[in-house]
């Protein structure tokens, strides 16, 4: 669990953490610079073990700290703004179990503010490189109620066989925050992994709560990862068309903007479409000063390939997020 203050968010994760059963786990906290004594609350009222670091690393960097000092078969990620269902753990852990090719586990989160809507239940891709959560948004109807193979698990709860890991690398600490969970998810099926979904693990996730549905810098981060993402793991062929489906993307988004629906509705009137705007300019020149460093590493995922380019096509397409919904 990766930690930057809120505290109260904190400890009401880790009690739900003390209701699981079913399975033997540890707590590990990586508490990022925190200042109000939430590391202190993880390790003295819950007893989890807590690595301190000075400043805030990062999602990527904290949770490879965590994985290097976990001792497990298996990886749990909690967001520590989510709460998990008794029994979340033990569900988690059995759907990674199936089969020795299955190196990851998703769960069906849930909108903590409204339960009876879906937050995400594993993730879909747009081909430009944005990802979102499967169902995002919808009313849960039972819809998502049978195991299934999926994309990939949202990293605010997600579990990971520790061999996958241990093979395809941890987070890439390029990332930083955002679109990380969606790098190694589409990096562990290249190298052929797969990822089962099981209903059965469920969490409660406060959305937004990092840096709030109307932070610029989230914007920007989530631009720049999306470039970064699609050049380090897409196909050449369909990287070539990446500014095509951006542009389709952001069509449709302003279109929705006219309506006032959508995440553009977080920056309302003028001003804030311009802020949105001078996001995603300034994510798109932050990914092209770092694009050396990150086709670098694509020589490197070709080396444990196990996918042809025409079944990663293949892949995003039958997990595709459809343009009405990434609007």
């Amino acid at each position: 669990m990766v930690n930057w203050n809120r505290k109260e968010l904190l400890r009401a994760c880790l009690r739900s953490l003390a209701q699981q059963a079913g399975v033997e786990f540890e707590i590990i906290v990586v508490d990022n610079g925190s200042t109000d004594g939430s590391a202190d609350v993880a390790e003295h009222e819950f007893g989890a073990r807590v690595i301190r670091n000075r400043e805030n690393r990062g999602f990527c960097a904290a949770n490879n700290q965590g994985i290097a000092a976990a001792r497990g078969e298996y990886i749990a990620l909690l967001n520590n703004d989510a709460e998990a269902e008794p029994g979340y753990l033990a569900a988690l852990h059995g759907a990674c179990s199936r089969a020795p090719d299955i190196g990851m586990a998703a769960g069906k989160v849930l909108v903590w503010e409204d339960p009876t809507r879906i937050d995400k239940a594993g993730h879909l891709m747009f081909l430009d490189g944005q990802n979102r959560g499967r169902g995002s948004g919808a009313l849960d109807r039972g819809q998502f109620d049978r195991e299934e193979e999926v994309l990939w698990p949202d990293g605010c709860a997600a579990l990971y066989r520790k061999e996958m890991l241990e093979v395809i690398g941890g987070f890439d600490e390029d990332f930083f925050a955002y679109a990380d969970d969606a790098e190694l998810g589409l990096r562990a099926r290249i190298a052929g992994w797969r990822c089962l979904y099981t209903p059965a693990a469920v969490v409660r996730h406060h959305r937004g709560a990092t840096l709030g549905k109307d932070s610029a810098r989230r914007v920007e981060l989530i631009e720049r990862n999306r470039v970064l993402l699609a050049m380090k793991l897409f196909p050449w062929s369909l990287l070539v068309l990446n500014p095509l489906f951006f542009t389709a993307r952001l069509a449709a988004g302003l279109a929705a903007a006219g309506r006032g629906a959508g995440d553009t509705s977080y920056f309302p009137g003028w001003r804030g479409k311009w802020t949105i705007a001078r996001s995603i300019t300034r994510g798109d020149w932050e990914a092209l000063r770092m694009a050396p460093r990150i086709l670098a590493k694509r020589a490197e995922v070709a080396r444990m390939r196990k996918l042809r380019a025409g079944e990663v096509w293949r892949l995003l397409w039958r997990h595709r997020l459809r343009l009405r919904e990434v609007a």
